[in-house]
């Protein structure tokens, strides 16, 4: 499965956001069922963010959101975050 959670950041909290942000996927990758995990930027719209990781499987992504070195890096930075499903299944691949 794949999880893909979007940010919205201002201009001025960009770096801070991205150093913040690169540390809660350097928590979540060393995680059971952790397979990648990417912090990307739009192009166009440069303070809209996306956390994108693969996992094993979705109870291996809610039990990583749930460790406690995780919530203690990634929690300040779910003000941020917009509001919207993100958990998906893969159907199909290439």
């Amino acid at each position: 499965m794949i999880a893909i959670t979007r940010y919205r950041v201002p201009d001025a909290d960009g770096d801070g956001f991205a150093e913040r942000m690169t540390a809660v996927l350097a928590a979540l990758s060393r995680s059971t069922g952790f397979v990648s995990g990417r912090l990307a930027r739009t192009v166009d719209e440069p303070g809209l963010w996306a956390l994108v990781t693969e996992w094993d499987g979705a109870g291996h992504y809610r039990r990583a959101l749930g460790a406690y070195e995780v919530r203690l890096e990634f929690m300040p930075l779910a003000v941020y975050a917009v509001d919207e499903p993100g958990a998906y299944e893969v159907v199909s691949s290439a």
